[in-house]
């Protein structure tokens, strides 16, 4: 945006008042408009910028900002604060009911409201609207609609004036009101920090800027509970279960901006009041958000329990009935995949592990099949839509995500803290009809997502588990397959002879290199490449030319068979430049092809799209990757395939991502033709062994690695990948203090 310039001799926090007569421009993510007033006491409107979501046409609004020159669009009030009150005038009045703010109402019926009804328009509709069917054209269900919009402006514009009197900005007031309707003003005033876990986009500083407007002192226990617990959230979006007191207390410190001494105090009274829970292990005391406590203990209190009360199959040589399996089916197993398929004949619970290649699908396979042979009903999952795909592929049998598995349910953003009712149908109320299930690509299920499973699943059920423990692990917290297999408790095989080599293909062959710490074999052809550039420049142009012109040449589609990864978001060659430059090359604007642009991002129609976050309600859930078909003036249409087309409108468009490129971590459970992969030195930070692992096993037909040396060889070389503080195992193995 241009440079913009303060008038010379005009002072700063100037005032202004007037009606606002139109809005120019409105940013998606509510931060930024530009709107016209007609200011009270002058003739001609006036262009005004706000950080905030607009005003609603008509409303009477009271500035205070600065006159500014804007080299292109001229001079304009920068409002540094805004309070809006309700417009009082007949012409403001009709303004505001004919601007589309109001439900059933157009401009003609405005007119026809205001003419009627005069400067008391607005009293009628608040306090007597079944008056509004004195007018022509106006219905009993008309009138209701009316009278029940209004409302809702009414209550978001004193959310509003609320915040904005409160030195606030109003941008959030809609999604304060979305959570809490009427009860919104409540919480402002008397639990500010609960906004934190309840509404999306607000975090910890600006529900402390707001309880310091209604007077809350820098030390009081609210405010350092509310540090506590948003240290603890922080901790749990890192993947850890719980952390140790001293840095749990060092974090809510620096957050609050208090000394350490006056945290502790705070800390042994949530304690004591069971409002955060805590373990003691090897001499360390170590801190739980309650909820990953209890699905933690959960988790392995279920998993013991099915080790023992599974019901036992009438099989008296499960080696030798493995054998005959083998026979008929023309299939030779190796001696570790024997063991793991006469294994879940014999055990409650099961785990099965290896890299790629090394015949997991062969053995999930027998398995299944001699499982049902036993006259068991099995049920086959996983975590995302893509890997249940995949594992349907492969075995011939019908599998689904653990999300439908467990039908899951339209919940609110709290119960992601543990706090809200059930999410899912299938619960230990209603559990999974089911003597057997397996589940795959189990590296990805998170303490909460397991516990909620486990859950489901009946006491003698039979549940194999299956995953690659060197991949990522989930993203949220937790590691529970490294755990599991750390216990020791559950009987496990870990395959390791590779069996799947495609005629010569090396992806295999360097995806076990890669994890055994020795770098990939790389050839100017072939199905591993690596081009090697220095520059990240040159590195995007390079991406850009194989998904317009060399792998397109090659019979490949750039949007279906080809997959861009990128270890992190920013930079260069991270995942938001490389979308929007993806998008450039492979759907470039056209006056043909509707679109819509918010602050962030451009969606046009027939991008491919990423739902970014579980949307119960609408059934897309996180790494569900789409295209969109339609692309309306209030709304979009994304097709997930299998004919599941999904609305959203513009205000939803935060939970929608570009999908031409996205990072390690969302890639995981999925697999395409072609992985193209950058690998540069400011990705260094990002660069470790399993996170090119997990790439480099995505792809079925070719990897593109592409960047320096350098880079590739610090990815190999490093193995040390962050410790996730958990306890599962322990608790597995009945190493806890108690």
């Amino acid at each position: 945006m241009a440079e913009q310039i303060t008038l010379p001799g005009v002072e700063t926090e100037q005032e202004l008042e007037g009606v606002v007569d139109s809005i120019i421009f409105s940013s998606e993510n509510g931060r930024f408009s530009v709107f016209r007033l007609q200011p009270n006491r002058q003739h001609g409107r006036v262009s005004v910028t706000v950080a905030s979501p607009p005003p609603l046409v008509g409303q009477q609004i009271f500035l205070k900002g600065n006159w500014m020159v804007h080299p292109r669009f001229g001079e304009q009030f920068k409002a540094i604060s805004m309070r809006v009150s309700a417009p009082t005038s007949v012409e403001g009045i009709e303004r505001f009911l004919g601007s589309g703010a109001i439900d059933g109402l157009g401009p003609a019926m405005a007119r026809r409201l205001v003419q009627h009804f005069g400067e008391e328009t607005l009293d009628i509709i608040e306090k007597q609207p079944g008056r509004l069917t004195e007018v022509s054209g106006i219905g009993k269900k008309t009138a209701e609609k009316v009278a029940a919009s209004y409302q809702s402006q009414s209550e978001l514009r004193e959310i509003m004036v609320w915040l904005e009197s409160h030195g606030i900005s109003g941008t959030f007031a809609g999604r304060i009101f979305k959570k809490y309707s009427s009860f919104a003003i409540d919480v402002l005033e008397h639990k500010p920090y609960q906004l934190v876990r309840d509404v999306e986009g607000i975090g910890f500083a600006t529900a402390d800027a707001i309880a310091a407007s209604i007077g809350t002192e820098k030390d009081s226990v609210p405010r350092i509970e509310a540090g506590l617990d948003c240290a603890l959230a922080q901790i749990a979006t890192a993947g850890h279960c719980c952390v140790p007191e001293k840095p749990l207390v060092d974090r809510a410190a620096k957050l609050l901006a208090l000394d350490a001494e006056m945290i502790w105090p705070v800390l042994r009274a949530q304690l004591a009041a069971n409002r955060l829970a805590m373990e003691n292990v090897g001499g360390e005391t170590l801190i739980y958000p309650p909820y990953l406590y209890r699905a933690e203990q959960y988790v392995a209190e279920k998993l013991l329990l099915l080790q023992e009360a599974a019901h036992p199959l009438a099989i008296g040589a499960p080696e030798q009935r493995v054998r005959e399996w083998e026979q008929e089916h023309r299939v030779h197993l190796a001696d570790l995949q024997r063991e793991a398929v006469a294994a879940v004949l014999e055990h409650g619970i099961f785990v099965l592990t290896g890299g790629p290649g090394t015949g997991k699908t062969t053995v999930v396979r027998a398995m299944c099949e001699l499982l049902q042979e036993q006259g068991l009903e099995v049920l086959l999952g996983a975590p995302t839509g893509r890997a249940a795909k995949r594992l349907a592929e492969s075995t011939g049998h019908r599998a689904m995500t653990v999300h439908r598995m467990l039908q899951a349910q339209q919940r609110d953003m709290a119960d992601d803290f543990g706090d809200g009712g059930s999410e899912f149908a299938r619960d230990a109320e209603e559990q999974l009809e089911a003597d057997a299930i397996i589940l795959d690509e189990v590296s990805m299920m998170d303490i909460v997502l397991m516990k909620h499973f486990l859950e489901a699943v009946p006491d003698g059920c039979h549940v194999i588990l299956v995953g690659d423990v060197d991949q990522l692990p989930a993203v949220g917290p937790g590691s529970v397959l490294k755990d599991i297999l750390r216990s020791r408790v559950i009987p496990s095989v870990r395959l390791t002879e590779i069996f799947r080599q495609d005629g010569e293909s090396t992806i295999v062959l360097n995806a076990h290199a890669i994890n055994a710490g020795r770098l990939p074999v790389c050839a100017p052809y072939g199905d591993f490449l690596f081009y090697e550039m220095d520059d990240a420049a040159q590195t995007v142009g390079k991406i850009i030319e194989l998904c317009t012109q060399l792998l397109p040449a090659e019979g490949f589609s750039a949007v279906r068979d080809v997959q861009v990864l990128s270890p992190m978001h920013r930079q260069e060659c991270g995942v938001e430049n490389l979308n929007r430059r993806l998008q450039a090359a492979l759907n470039p604007k056209s006056p043909a092809k509707a679109e819509f642009a918010n602050s962030t991002q451009t969606f046009r129609l027939g991008d491919k799209v990423m739902q970014l976050r579980n949307n119960y309600g609408k059934h897309v859930f996180n790494g569900d990757i789409g295209f969109i078909t339609e692309l309306e003036e209030d709304h979009i249409t994304v097709n997930f395939g299998e004919e599941q087309a999904v609305e959203y409108e513009k205000s939803e468009l935060m939970e929608l991502q570009l999908a031409y490129a996205m990072s390690v971590h969302k890639s995981q459970g999925s697999e395409y033709p072609v992985v193209i992969l950058p690998l540069t030195r400011g990705h260094y930070i990002m660069l470790q062994r399993n996170l090119l692992y997990t790439a480099v096993t995505r792809a079925k037909k070719r990897v593109i690695l592409l960047g320096s040396k350098a880079a590739l060889h610090t990815a190999v070389a490093n193995d040390r990948t962050r410790r996730r503080y958990t306890l599962l195992a322990e608790r597995l193995a009945h190493r806890l203090v108690e």
